[in-house]
C-alpha cells in the first residue's frame, strides 16, 4: 500500500531517520511528502541531501505540511513541543508518538482537544530494518489510522497492536531488550576471547549465533523450549552449559529485568499524567 498523504516527523534523531530511510527504501512514499524538523541546522542539511527530503528547524511548519505527524522528540522535551505547535495542528492530522513512557492522555491535554493519536513503542534495531514495534490507538484513532501506523513501521521490521496498557511491558521487554542482549553478546564474545578465540572472530560467532537463533525462532514459530531440546544431545555440551546458565540464574535474571524495567515505565508514565493535572 502506497502511502498518498503526507508524513513530517517533529524531532530527526535516529529514529526518525531510521523511519525515512524504511519508508523510502520501501517505496512506501514519496521523498517529496516527507518533511522533518529539528533543531541544528547542519543535521536537517544533512538529512535532507541524504533523503532528498524537506528539511527545516522550525516545528510549526512541519506540522503544517503534514497529514501524518510522527512525534519523534525526546518525552523530556514532548511537553514544550506539544505547547509549541498545538495552534498550529490541524483537526484531520493522524498524531504518531514515539516518545517512550508519554500516555496518550499527556498529549491529548497538552494539544487542548480530541486527536487522532496512535502511541508507538519502536526499538533501536529498527536501525537496520529489524526492529520491533508496538501500537496502541488513542479513543479517536480510527482502524485505517492503525493500519496507516502499522505500514509505517513495519516498513523497518514488525509491528504488533495491543491495547495502550500493555506498552509499559513491550517497554520493559522489547524497548530494553536491545541492551539486555547486547550485555549478553558482550559476555558471549569475553567467554570467546577467555577460551582461545580472537576478539574479532568470538564477536562474530556470538552475534551470528544470537541473529540466527532468532531468524530459527521466528520462522518456525516453534517453541524456544523445543528448539532448545534440538541443540542438546545426552551427556552433551549444550546441556553442560545449560546447567550453568541455570544455576547462575540466568532465566531469573532476565524475567526480573523485565519486570523491573516494566515498573520503571509505569512509574515515569504515571509523573507525567500527574503533572498534568
Amino acid at each position: 500500500m502506497h502511502i498518498d498523504t503526507t508524513i513530517g516527523f517533529v524531532g530527526a534523531g535516529n529514529m526518525a531517520e531510521a523511519l525515512i530511510r524504511g519508508l523510502l527504501k520501501g517505496g512506501h512514499v514519496d521523498a517529496s511528502k516527507i518533511s522533518a524538523s529539528g533543531p541544528r541546522t547542519e543535521r536537517m542539511a544533512e538529512l535532507g541531501e541524504r533523503f532528498g527530503i524537506h528539511t527545516t528547524t522550525d516545528n510549526r511548519e512541519v506540522v503544517a505540511r503534514s497529514g501524518i505527524l510522527v512525534l519523534s522528540v525526546k518525552p523530556q522535551i514532548m511537553r514544550r513541543v506539544l505547547s509549541e505547535i498545538a495552534d498550529t495542528l490541524r483537526d484531520d492530522v493522524l498524531v504518531i508518538s514515539i516518545a517512550a513512557g508519554v500516555p496518550i492522555a499527556t498529549i491529548e491535554a497538552r494539544l487542548r482537544r480530541e486527536v487522532r493519536i496512535i502511541r508507538a513503542m519502536p526499538n533501536t534495531p529498527a536501525l537496520v530494518d529489524a526492529g520491533a514495534t508496538a501500537i496502541a490507538r488513542g479513543e479517536h484513532a480510527t482502524a485505517d489510522d492503525v493500519v496507516l501506523a502499522t505500514r509505517i513501521f513495519d516498513a523497518v521490521g514488525i509491528t504488533v497492536v495491543l491495547e495502550e496498557i500493555h506498552l509499559d511491558a513491550v517497554t520493559g521487554l522489547s524497548g530494553s531488550g536491545p541492551a539486555y542482549m547486547f550485555l549478553i553478546l558482550e559476555a558471549l564474545s569475553d567467554a570467546g576471547v577467555k577460551v582461545g578465540l580472537s576478539r574479532r572472530n568470538a564477536q562474530q560467532l556470538a552475534a551470528q549465533t544470537v541473529l540466527g537463533s532468532a531468524k530459527l525462532l521466528l520462522e518456525t514459530n516453534y517453541h524456544p523450549g523445543l528448539l532448545k531440546d534440538m541443540v542438546t544431545s545426552p551427556g552433551g555440551t549444550a546441556i553442560a552449559g545449560l546447567h550453568t546458565l541455570e544455576a547462575g540464574g540466568l532465566r531469573t535474571t532476565l524475567m526480573n529485568a523485565v519486570e523491573v524495567a516494566t515498573n520503571r515505565s509505569k512509574e515515569l508514565g504515571k509523573a507525567m499524567l500527574l503533572s498534568e493535572q
